[in-house]
């Protein structure tokens, strides 16, 4: 079973190796989905809501709000920021899908192999 959440958060950007406008600084708000996989526990629940919202907040949101992300990420795309929060998330979550918008109708996704 899948368990998702959405979360949102502002940041800014710009692409070093790109030729056009996003080679300049700009920003946007980004919307992360966020689904874990696992098997109905005991309780009920594979994962409660409030326990996937805090691991989030704690490895992604902290580090990503309101922030230059050319200061996380070297080449900060949308493919290499979905690595940088999969990477972080996987280690806490058994994850299944996460997807990164950026703005409205463009977005990355990566999936559990």
């Amino acid at each position: 079973m899948i368990v998702g959440r959405t979360f949102y958060f502002d940041a800014a950007h710009f692409l070093p190796d790109y030729q056009g406008k996003c080679e300049k600084l700009h920003g946007h708000t980004y919307r992360l989905d966020v689904e874990a996989h696992g098997d109905i526990r005991k309780d009920g629940m594979v994962l409660d809501f409030n326990q996937l919202k805090e691991i989030v907040a704690d490895k992604i949101l902290s580090k990503l709000d309101h922030q230059d992300l050319n200061k996380l990420v070297k080449n900060p795309t949308a493919e290499n920021i979905l690595e940088w929060i999969w990477k972080r998330l996987s280690a806490k979550l058994d994850l299944a899908r996460v997807r990164l918008w950026e703005g409205h109708g463009k977005w990355v996704e990566k999936t559990r192999e």
